[in-house]
């Protein structure tokens, strides 16, 4: 089928990538991947909210979602959804099982932020090691003399603990080589043997890592079994010299624990990208602990991140419209039932009856 002969299929991206005036907040969203396509038909919601609504959908064939949620109620009459496109690889606010019912696929953008996170991840720990904000207050306030309270350490003859031993996780041990740190340990019950080998990682549980590392760095996703992975107990078990850093989901960590421990001293900082409740869009209690780094949940945001990223989301909604299986898909099962297929078929004019 050539491309004239195609029928449109219909992207839509959330409202929140673009500013009230209609103009993209981000340098590239990666939608030069559907130039030359004729058959696809890119459009933006006119409202950004937190959670999609039905209505906004209409007759949208594939959305890509940066922040708002998605519901069994978004997905309410749209018999024309064939895809969500997660703008990451975070799915915590999709609800896959309703998405699985309604046969829609949800995607999510593997690899991409990859390199992104790990460097923020490494920008952290020497930010924090260094003592970097509370030095660049020092100076700010005219305090210079206090500098002697701020003796910080090196990377050197350290251990980096990784929790989720995915491509993020992968890639932070392979940028920190180099530093002189000790062989790096990860916790991840779902990862294969070989991958540890591949990495030079060795495996432990993860009481053994929170009581050998001196940075424990989260890189698992949030599910039922995460969420409030890392409580009071935990904490405990961490050394009092240190460090976590989370740039996953806020859920996997327990904040008033972890609040009551870098207050008290128990622990010696913290980097924190992500929190329980967001947006934050009121001064955060963490920030009166001079031993926390904060972001708004952007510490990775980048030009580059968000090219790569846009570019693997919109090239899976250019596979998903000629037949091609996409890359990143969460729900696979979806992949072999009749009447997602039937459904892909009918929306694209390709003849998807056996799996790729």
């Amino acid at each position: 089928m050539t491309h004239s002969q195609r029928p449109a299929f219909r992207v839509a991206l959330t409202a929140d990538f673009f500013d009230d005036e209609g103009n993209t907040k981000f340098a590239d969203l990666g939608t030069s991947v559907f130039d030359g396509q004729q058959h696809i038909q890119l459009s933006q919601f006119a409202e950004h909210r937190s959670a999609i609504a039905a209505e906004q959908v209409g007759d949208s064939q594939g959305v890509i979602v940066l922040t708002p949620a998605v519901t069994a109620d978004s997905l309410t009459g749209c018999d024309d959804l064939l895809a969500i496109g997660r703008f990451g690889v975070g799915y915590d606010a999709v609800d896959v099982d309703a998405c699985t019912k309604s046969d829609v696929l949800v995607m999510i953008t593997t690899g991409a932020v990859d390199r992104p996170v790990a460097e923020a991840t490494i920008g952290w720990m020497l930010a924090l090691t260094h003592h970097m904000l509370v030095k660049d207050r020092l100076v700010r306030t005219g305090h210079w003399n206090d500098r002697t309270r701020y003796m910080g350490c090196e990377l050197r003859d350290r251990t980096l603990g990784v929790i989720g031993l995915g491509g993020i996780g992968r890639h932070l041990v392979s940028l920190l080589q180099g530093f002189g740190m000790r062989p790096p340990v990860a916790f991840d019950p779902f990862a294969p043997a070989e991958v540890f080998d591949e990495v030079g990682v060795r495996s432990m549980s993860l009481d053994e890592l929170l009581t050998t590392a001196d940075f424990v760095s989260i890189h698992c996703p949030l599910t039922e079994q995460t969420r409030g992975l890392i409580g009071n107990k935990e904490l405990r078990q961490m050394k009092r010299d240190a460090y976590l850093i989370n740039t996953a989901r806020g859920g996997i960590v327990d904040e008033d624990a972890l609040f009551d421990s870098l207050k008290s001293g128990r622990l010696a900082g913290a980097a924190l990208d992500c929190f329980e409740t967001e947006p934050a869009t009121e001064p955060h209690r963490f920030g009166e602990l001079e031993n926390v780094i904060l972001a708004p949940h952007s510490i990775a945001w980048t030009d580059e991140l968000f090219r790569d990223i846009g570019h693997t989301a919109c090239q899976s909604m250019l596979d998903l419209s000629t037949g091609r299986t996409p890359k990143g898909v969460v729900n696979s099962e979806l992949l072999q039932r009749a009447s997602f297929r039937e459904k892909w078929s009918r929306l694209t004019g390709v003849e998807v009856a056996t799996s790729d």
